[in-house]
């Protein structure tokens, strides 16, 4: 080859490689500079409910944390499938993130037909954040003032006594809907598009009974505005434990919790769903947060992404199950 091919030759190649460092030098660089502009986390539900609460505790530690602001945005309807599906439709790069719930990414999934979206193919779970009890609440004025009462009125008027939830499919409903199937009673299910306005009616006397997430309603409990009849809980929840539960009315094995988490879209790097566990892991940790996270009445969790595709599995199993037993209808 002649020496000014060969040197030619030379020239392009090593331009190449350079051209190629470079571009991997900035990929990597853009790996590791997550994140460098605002995150959006939606929350699937109104504020003022439980979900919202839990969000708007994580969210401002998590911001400082990563150095960037976390601005949420509420995105209401259909039980959380509207607001995540928006999220399972990002861009997968950790910019928009979901704070999920049981409703969301465990009952809907796995019960509505055709379904909405997969919790897991369609979404990169992040951490499980919380666990609450949900509770059966009273009107003050409400002729039952306990769950033994309840059923004996619910008997004596089948169909005429109704129940509140925070949304159609959510874990409050369903709790109310394992009440009607353990207790073999009738109530009318009347579905609001959060717990804020479900609360509302509750204490307007528009309702007489609802099931709600603790957190959401504690305050409300303990200034008087509403009664606890029951935790759905299979023990006394530890922070409430005032609050009597349903198997102490003789409803032997009736349990129903409620849980949250954050997931990103399908397909997030890995790196950046470690970054976010990790810091969602540590902040749950610290006593500021465990302690006002008791006091709305949930439990910290904080664990691994495959930990919570396994959690997300087994209760999308547990929900189908229920809702084969029970013969409730979505739609």
């Amino acid at each position: 080859m002649p020496r000014s091919h060969f040197t030619k030759s030379l020239f392009w190649k090593n331009n190449v490689f350079l051209l190629l460092a470079v571009l991997l030098s900035t990929f990597v660089s853009a790996q590791t500079a997550y994140p460098d502009r605002p995150i959006k986390l939606i929350v699937p539900y109104p504020p003022g409910g439980t979900t919202d609460l839990l969000a708007r505790t994580l969210a401002p530690r998590l911001s400082e944390r990563l150095g960037q602001p976390i601005l949420i945005e509420n995105r209401a309807g259909a039980g959380g499938v509207i607001g995540s599906q928006v999220v399972a439709k990002s861009p997968a790069d950790g910019y928009t993130l979901v704070f999920g719930s049981i409703a969301s990414h465990g009952i809907l999934p796995a019960i509505q037909v055709p379904p909405p979206y997969d919790p897991i193919r369609d979404f990169s779970p992040v951490s499980l954040v919380a666990i609450t009890p949900n509770v059966l609440l009273a009107n003050v004025a409400a002729p039952a003032k306990n769950v033994a009462e309840l059923i004996a009125l619910a008997k004596s008027q089948p169909g005429k006594l109704n129940f509140g939830s925070t949304s159609l499919g959510g874990s409050p409903h369903m709790s109310g809907e394992l009440l009607k199937s353990q207790a073999k009673i009738q109530m009318v299910h009347v579905p609001y598009k959060g717990g804020a306005p479900m609360l509302v009616d509750l204490m307007g006397g528009q309702i007489s009974y609802a099931f709600d997430n603790l957190p959401s309603s504690i305050q409300h409990i303990r200034s008087g505005k509403v009664k606890a009849l029951a935790v759905t809980t299979a023990k006394r929840w530890p922070h409430a434990p005032e609050i009597p539960t349903m198997a102490e009315a003789g409803l032997t094995g009736y349990e129903s919790s409620a849980w949250f988490g954050l997931l990103a879209p399908g397909n997030t790097p890995k790196a950046v769903v470690d970054l976010l566990q990790k810091q969602v892991t540590f902040i749950l940790k610290q006593p500021e947060v465990e302690k006002i996270y008791l006091e709305q009445g949930a439990m910290p969790v904080g664990n691994s992404p495959d930990e919570f595709v396994r959690f997300i599995s087994a209760e999308m199993l547990k929900w189908k199950t229920v809702v084969s037993d029970t013969g409730v209808k979505l739609d």
